[in-house]
């Protein structure tokens, strides 16, 4: 699956693997928790457990059924993780006495709600990359300060596409007629897969094509991107990176409503100073396109899914970060935090390369 980095620096040489020691995410609410009403709300920490085994430990344990558990958003195995779940009041005096190895309950609290998923503003993330010489820890300082400035793209990661990274291409043959899935829940996470697949790819193309023009003459595109030389002058003069175009579907950032880009040179510098950002496709039903220009670089990856579609931000911004550089142990340790449904991995990817 091609996907174009943003930053042009080689290859940093660096060991990252996910672990419970050198990859720790910790969940932010969405709102403060009421600390009254009918479900138990519990700070629990994890180590090499998905979510869903967490879940699943938990409702054995206590008697009740996984789905009354509510949580706000699936966390990675191969780490520590910090969440919250909401739990019925009833069986508040069953998780009294709950133990695990790979399970603790930090604090609790109560809540009028269930926990729904996408109750999160997003997340705090530790990660520490290994075998760091000097020189590369000067370079990563580098690399990280251009993602202070300007973000960095919002492609899903490799855990949206499973095990083998094939799912999307069974959420294609399901669309197109060619497999049949009847567990419901299997096809949605294909399909899901395969909007996923399609988004990726083109970010990708979009950020060829503002590498293109920032690279480039304005006169040497006309052709290949057929905009005007006058459209590509000043689409070039945007200051960030990642260039939009007339009928980009923008958003508000970090959340609002959605809006066509008209005056691009206003809404360059509001997408400069991190007050909207152009949205990508994610493929299906009911999705609001992209119009004039725009469209013409989202048409050929807007394929009909069979499901609902809607708008991803194409680009986020990282937040809190900090860095530091043990020399002794060659340790590059970096902490920050993303908006809810990003992917730390991915900024991994973007800083190594």
């Amino acid at each position: 699956m091609n996907k174009q980095f943003f930053l042009n620096h080689s290859k940093i040489d660096a060991y990252f693997k996910q672990s419970k020691d050198d990859f720790i995410v910790t969940e932010v609410p969405l709102y403060e928790f009421s600390n009254s009403g009918e479900h138990i709300v519990a700070k629990i920490r994890k180590k090499d457990l998905s979510t869903w085994d967490m879940v699943q430990i938990i409702s054995n344990h206590i008697g009740c059924k996984s789905r009354d558990i509510g949580y706000a958003g699936l966390k990675d195995k191969n780490a520590m993780t910090i969440q919250s779940i909401s739990i019925p009041k009833k069986y508040e005096i069953n998780l009294q006495n709950f133990s695990h190895d790979k399970i603790k309950i930090l604090e609790t609290t109560y809540h009028n709600n269930k926990i729904r998923v996408g109750h999160l503003k997003g997340n705090k993330f530790f990660i520490r990359l290994k075998r760091v010489l000097p020189r590369d820890a000067v370079k990563l300082d580098s690399v990280m300060e251009q993602i202070k400035l300007y973000g960095m793209p919002n492609y899903f990661g490799v855990q949206r596409f499973g095990i083998e990274g094939d799912n999307y291409k069974k959420g294609e043959a399901i669309c197109n007629g060619t497999l049949k899935e009847k567990n419901r829940k299997l096809k949605q996470m294909y399909l899901n897969a395969y909007q996923s697949y399609l988004f990726n790819q083109w970010l990708s193309k979009r950020i060829e094509i503002s590498k293109l023009i920032n690279i480039f003459e304005p006169k040497e595109l006309t052709t290949k991107l057929n905009l005007s030389v006058q459209t590509i002058k000043s689409i070039k003069k945007q200051p960030h990176f990642f260039k939009i175009f007339d009928g980009d579907v923008m958003e508000h950032y970090p959340f609002g409503r959605i809006f066509y880009a008209d005056d691009l040179d206003s809404e360059a510098q509001k997408f400069y100073d991190r007050d909207r950002v152009p949205t990508g496709l994610l493929s299906g039903k009911k999705a609001k396109l992209a119009i004039n220009d725009a469209l013409e670089f989202e048409n050929e990856f807007n394929k009909p899914t069979i499901v609902d579609g809607t708008r991803r931000y194409a680009w986020v911004f990282v937040n809190d970060i900090e860095t530091t550089y043990n020399e002794e142990k060659a340790h590059y340790e970096i902490n920050f935090f993303l908006p809810k449904g990003s992917y730390a991995t991915e900024l991994i990817r973007e800083l190594i390369h």
